[in-house]
């Protein structure tokens, strides 16, 4: 594997094998502290991010490595019109392998066409967020030790949201995933993913404003933020920013082994009560973010 642009570039197989070295490294963290020593990470973040950007930079420091890049555009020469291209063959003469966030979709694919070092596509607009989804993957197999035979409900922002797509693309590979999508009708995933994801692969799916009547079936809840950044038109980022509000009362009658997710940040849509119920499980999937970016860059770099 040469670059990560997508999660579905991925077989089940090299994700399992992922998952293990991820958890290997959180068993033994001193077998990997030396792993990557005299290489480093360029984070090339043309959007803002907290814990994508610092989560690589921590994976590489702690597998000894180095890390050097920007954090936006303005600190960078795209400020002055340079184009993806032409950066990434810049940054690849200082680097051995780069993560980069783009705010247009296929900008790190553009760049891997471009590059002589491993990218990492750590988000492109509304498109893919390929190691979001690993993250993802990663703390569902810690939780429940499985991906097959799962009940998985995704709400909020399911049109524009990279990590749902993402996420919902590597699970309908799995054997008897059942998904209900929970959205406003405004916020709905798009038809291509029914048609050419969930249909193509015949697992089961649910439509479904409602997720109170929902939450009784769920193995796993994945709530999103709706993203203000993505909407053209202030007035409709407020009509649809509160439609729905995970809260204590509303897990009544959830299962007790329910595990809710987050691909973080929020905004209000978990309130901060919620926070000390022990099936909330977002503030792990943070930190099995750093574990699954060390095996990620282990694999891209070819180090055993």
């Amino acid at each position: 594997m040469k670059h990560l642009i997508d999660i579905m570039e991925l077989t089940t197989e090299e994700i399992d094998e992922m998952i293990t070295v991820a958890k290997d490294i959180i068993a033994h963290p001193d077998r990997y502290a030396e792993k990557c020593r005299g290489k480093k990470l360029a984070t090339l973040f043309f959007e803002p991010s907290t814990r994508t950007r610092l989560s690589f930079e921590a994976a590489m420091y702690e597998l000894g490595g180095n890390v050097l890049g920007f954090s936006e555009a303005q600190s960078s020469s795209a400020a002055k019109g340079e184009s993806v291209s032409d950066t990434i063959r810049t940054v690849g003469a200082y680097a051995d392998i780069i993560a980069m966030r783009h705010p247009k979709e296929g900008a790190p694919m553009v760049a891997s066409r471009k590059s002589t070092v491993p990218i990492i596509n750590a988000g492109d607009g509304g498109h893919n967020h390929p190691t979001q989804t690993l993250t993802d993957l990663l703390t569902i197999s810690r939780e429940k030790g499985r991906f097959s035979d799962l009940t998985i409900g995704f709400c909020g922002d399911l049109k524009f949201g990279r990590t749902v797509h993402s996420l919902i693309g590597a699970m309908s590979r799995y054997e008897r995933v059942r998904f209900i999508l929970i959205s406003p009708d405004e916020l709905k995933i798009p038809e291509y993913l029914k048609h050419e994801v969930l249909e193509k692969n015949r697992q089961e799916y649910v439509e479904t404003t409602d997720l109170e009547d929902a939450m009784p079936q769920l193995d796993i809840l994945y709530m999103t933020r709706v993203q203000r950044e993505r909407f053209f038109n202030e007035q409709d980022y407020i009509r649809l920013k509160d439609s729905y509000i995970l809260t204590p009362d509303k897990l009544e009658n959830a299962k007790e082994d329910l595990s809710i997710l987050h691909p973080l940040p929020r905004v209000n849509e978990i309130s901060v009560a919620v926070d000390d119920d022990p099936r909330a499980k977002y503030f792990e999937q943070v930190l099995n973010g750093k574990f699954i970016r060390m095996a990620l860059i282990l694999k891209l770099l070819e180090v055993k």
